[in-house]
């Protein structure tokens, strides 16, 4: 009966007949070259892909911790009309961390959205949610405008004409032993119904909520 097992091959290239090898040599240099080739390739790709995709998916796991920040005595904001103030939303980078916040006393007569401790001053981003880019509020108008692309908001942030696709961002309040605070940027829906802070751009009535989750960075909720 003839044996079924197959013989073991050699590891040696010269006992499985290799042209040109040596004695003893277990690995080509042909092969030998041909993998340090897709090893050279492997770490030249490595070495310029992981930076990249380090930098594109790395804010999306910070969190960088916020301090509230005093903005003023109640009696310095009205309820007919917004004072601005200057507000840090990136701590550590100097002027570039810095936003513009539109700052007024809660109004029961128009703000008719759940009351609780940190909506008692309503306080706005400047931030149009089209594109970013800042807005402007026009007193004898009662509104925010866009100038870049025509956004149009009410007195409350609720938009009502141009690109935008949500109300503007706003910012956690408090009132903190006599001084009014001001806390983390959050989104709104056209229910003014509060969400962790998305990018312009992005919409937060039906499906849209789903479809631009929050982001790791951005989930920060105030702390009592």
């Amino acid at each position: 009966m003839a044996n079924r097992h197959k013989e073991s091959k050699s590891k040696y290239t010269e006992d499985r007949k290799y042209p040109g090898a040596f004695e003893g040599e277990t690995v080509t240099r042909r092969r030998l070259m041909g993998l340090t080739v897709n090893a050279a390739g492997a770490a030249t790709v490595a070495a310029a892909a992981l930076p990249a995709l380090g930098f594109a998916i790395g804010p999306l796991f910070s969190r960088v911790p916020f301090e509230w920040q005093p903005i003023g005595a109640p009696s310095d904001f009205p309820n007919d009309t917004y004072v601005t103030r200057v507000v840090t939303v990136v701590p550590g980078i100097g002027e570039t961390g810095k936003s513009l916040a539109y700052v007024r006393s809660r109004n029961p007569s128009i703000d008719t959205e759940p009351e609780d401790q940190y909506n008692h001053f309503v306080a706005l981003s400047s931030r149009c949610m089209h594109l970013g880019c800042p807005v402007r509020y026009t007193a004898a108008a009662g509104r925010f405008i866009c100038p870049c692309h025509g956004g149009v908001y009410d007195f409350r942030g609720m938009r009502t004409g141009g690109p935008p696709v949500r109300p503007l961002d706003r910012f956690y309040t408090r009132l903190n032993n006599g001084v009014v605070e001001i806390g983390p940027r959050y989104s709104v829906n056209s229910e003014l119904q509060r969400f962790s802070p998305r990018d312009p751009g992005e919409p937060l009535d039906g499906i849209g909520q789903y479809l631009y989750p929050k982001r790791f960075s951005t989930s920060v909720r105030p702390q009592n």
